[in-house]
């Protein structure tokens, strides 16, 4: 391919979880086409990216979580017909996806192998390796036209002063996983212990949040007597400003969610609750993030969520985990 100004589709349904760890490979094909004009194709749920990030120069949206998906869909398909675009990317495991791309009518169009229709109907269909770092699997899809390797998420924000002694916590997780009954972090009473415990240690203790984590919030800092966290719940107007807050802590604590990845793109010491996902395939093997898990889960499919189950189970040993070994991780 040569190097001339192109137009480039990249589409990614997901969470804003999702969209941060889709980043790399957006930067890399970025950067074999520097006069290129991105476009990112992605759910409403997951604008906040575009906030984060100057690499994308515009957005369009499916809510293909609807009921009319497919409407969605088609009027995706309206949007494309008339862009002209000259490259798509697209992730996602379901054998759809492939035709879908064909009827772009994209001259090339990429996506993962999921059969021989894929191998038919795509330029070039990747294999999908899940065993794998998130950032690594969706960079797979692009490699086969760039030789640029964007190793982990990149943002572009004002970034604040390092607070010395400072954990800032974001305990929540999104609400569409609670209503998918997708249990992936520890109980407030947990969260708040652990704050009160962290401030009992000298540390300066923050507690972050978005509106999604207004009851957690709640229920923790009627438990924590006020004079030992700084509550900034409420004080952080959008995702680029809870980015900038995350990026003025020495420390970070959290549940597997966005601002995880938020914390890995910044370079923040990052301690994160996990469950029932499996941290290998959500954070980097860097040393820079440290993986806060139970010692004696004794579910034998743990972790179990998407490669076993759909929703998290009722006993929940991989969450039995005491504010003391959390504290112990961090200090």
């Amino acid at each position: 391919m040569s190097a001339k100004r192109k137009k480039i589709l990249f589409i990614n349904f997901g969470g804003l979880g999702d969209e941060i760890l889709f980043l790399p490979s957006i930067i890399s094909v970025k950067k074999e086409f520097p006069d290129s004009e991105i476009t990112l194709a992605l759910e409403p749920r997951s604008k906040g990216i575009a906030s984060l990030t100057d690499i994308i120069d515009k957005t369009i949206f499916a809510d293909i979580k609807g009921r009319g998906k497919y409407i969605e869909l088609l009027k995706l398909l309206f949007k494309i017909w008339f862009k002209h675009y000259d490259i798509v990317v697209s992730s996602g495991g379901n054998k759809f996806i492939s035709l879908f791309l064909f009827m772009t009518f994209i001259p090339k169009r990429f996506g993962y192998n999921t059969g021989k229709l894929s191998e038919f109907l795509l330029t070039k269909a990747v294999p999908l390796n899940k065993n794998q770092y998130a950032v690594n699997m969706y960079h797979d899809l692009v490699r086969p036209f760039t030789d640029n390797n964007t190793a982990l998420p990149q943002l572009k924000i004002e970034r604040k002063e390092v607070t010395p002694n400072t954990v800032l916590i974001h305990p929540g997780v999104s609400q569409m996983s609670i209503k998918k009954g997708m249990i992936k972090t520890v109980s407030a009473e947990v969260w708040a212990e652990t704050a009160e415990k962290l401030a009992d240690r000298g540390k300066k203790v923050i507690l972050a949040g978005g509106p999604d984590d207004r009851e957690i919030i709640d229920k923790i800092t009627q438990k924590v007597p006020s004079e030992k966290i700084i509550n900034m719940y409420g004080k952080t107007k959008n995702l680029k400003e809870l980015a900038e807050l995350i990026s003025g802590a020495e420390k970070f604590l959290c549940s597997d969610s966005a601002p995880l990845h938020i914390g890995v793109s910044l370079g923040v010491k990052t301690f994160v609750i996990f469950g029932s996902t499996d941290d290998k395939k959500l954070i980097p093997n860097n040393g820079q993030v440290v993986p806060i898990k139970a010692q004696n889960c004794n579910c034998p499919i743990c972790p179990c969520l998407w490669d076993h189950r759909q929703t998290t189970c009722e006993s929940l040993d991989c969450l039995k985990i005491s504010a003391d070994e959390i504290v112990e991780k961090i200090v």
